[in-house]
């Protein structure tokens, strides 16, 4: 094995623990954050924790798609800076390699990168983001599961029910409150000081037991009735999922990269042909521009010294967003009929592609130093005396 492969190899082995580790901390934080927005949403839905399971599983390919770039972004500022710090950054320099060689194999792992982002955004996510569609739709018409939270209201086809407290199976309720329609279409209150609810065996109604409440109605007349009671037994029913309204296809998200072109070219396509063309480009656009992030990273991963991370990162993040925002303007935009598709997804991708290799380019001769990476020591500086300023008034005060 050449010199040059033991460098490669050193360089990816240093990559894949952190690319690995912030791509799976990134994916998880967002997920976890929906699961519990999903949650929340579905809590009186039936089967509420398969849908939860189904519901992320289908997020997966699209956390993972918006993960990636940010994810392999920090892993290579995290690899730079420590090759920086450890000055072997200097030494393989000294020794004759050039910071195009040495940036390289990063390149490689963002061209391998782009291939499984086509795949993601392309072909996986559409699917995906029907499924979640699909099992959305039949989670939120599943209706009532039988069970009922403290404090929760259940409002399931006209009928209204809550309670103050329940037990942890939410099956035996204490001051229940309910007005639903009887069997004559008219409005009906139940109150009662408890209740158990126990789901029949074939899933499809609920057994409701009330203790100690009154039961107010209204006749054919229009006139009130009271019935107070000491144990009244009522069943309720619980209604199946409703079928998807719809096959895949009526959004452009749903379209696969060969979908999306075949749609274009049809004479009568499902979505205007501005937002077909307009989507493919934006999936290409973000994942042709992963091979280009090592080209961002090493200028300003070789500018931040110990202790002066954060602004260069902070640069990262502002850059990274504005790429995705310009983005979504250009196909906005494209969308409206101001701008043809092609320049207006590929003008803010030469930008941010362009700056990525001029400031790489301006690295060459003297590693780290460039317009943007003098911003960031600015700005760290700048940092620094705040902070210095505001610990001398906290000491004077």
């Amino acid at each position: 094995m050449t010199a040059l492969g033991l460098i490669d190899r050193y360089l990816l082995r240093l990559l894949g623990w952190p690319l690995a580790g912030c791509l799976g901390l990134t994916v998880v934080a967002l997920l976890l954050e929906r699961v519990l927005r999903l949650l929340d949403l579905l809590s009186q839905s039936a089967a509420r924790f398969d849908y939860v399971t189904q519901l992320a599983l289908n997020l997966l390919p699209h956390y993972l798609g918006l993960a990636l770039p940010v994810a392999f972004f920090v892993a290579l500022f995290i690899v730079i800076s420590k090759l920086s710090d450890g000055s072997e950054i200097d030494a393989l320099l000294a020794g004759g390699q050039s910071l195009e060689r040495i940036a390289a194999p990063f390149v490689c792992v963002g061209l391998a990168l782009s291939i499984f982002s086509i795949a993601v955004f392309g072909y996986v996510q559409p699917y995906s983001r029907y499924a979640y569609r699909a099992v959305m739709h039949a989670a939120v018409n599943a209706g009532w599961n039988g069970r009922l939270s403290g404090g929760a209201f259940i409002d399931d086809d006209g009928s209204l029910m809550t309670a103050d407290a329940a037990d942890l199976a939410g099956q035996s309720l204490t001051r229940v409150f309910i007005r639903r329609p009887d069997a004559a279409g008219h409005e009906e209150l139940i109150t009662a000081a408890s209740a158990t609810l126990q789901v029949s065996a074939d899933g499809k109604t609920v057994t409701m037991r009330l203790k100690s409440g009154r039961r107010i109605g209204s006749d054919a007349r229009g006139n009130y009735r009271s019935l107070a009671f000491d144990d009244l037994t009522t069943e309720a029913p619980l209604k199946a999922a409703a079928s998807l309204l719809r096959a895949r296809g009526g959004d452009e998200r749903e379209l696969t990269l060969g979908e999306l072109l075949h749609q274009a070219k049809s004479p009568n396509p499902v979505v205007p042909k501005a937002t077909l063309m307009a989507e493919f480009y934006g999936r290409i656009a973000r994942a042709a521009f992963l091979p280009f992030l090592p080209l961002l990273a090493f200028p300003l991963g070789l500018a931040a010294k110990r202790g002066n991370r954060a602004p260069g990162l902070l640069l990262a993040g502002v850059l990274l967003l504005a790429f995705q925002h310009s983005l979504l303007l250009g196909q906005s935009l494209a969308e409206s009929g101001r701008i043809a598709s092609l320049p207006a997804v590929g003008l803010p991708f030469l930008i941010f592609t362009g700056l990525a290799v001029w400031l790489f380019v301006g690295s060459r001769t003297r590693p780290g130093d460039t317009p943007i990476s003098r911003l960031v020591l600015a700005m760290s500086a700048q940092f620094r005396r705040a902070l210095k300023m505001f610990q001398r008034k906290e000491r004077a005060a």
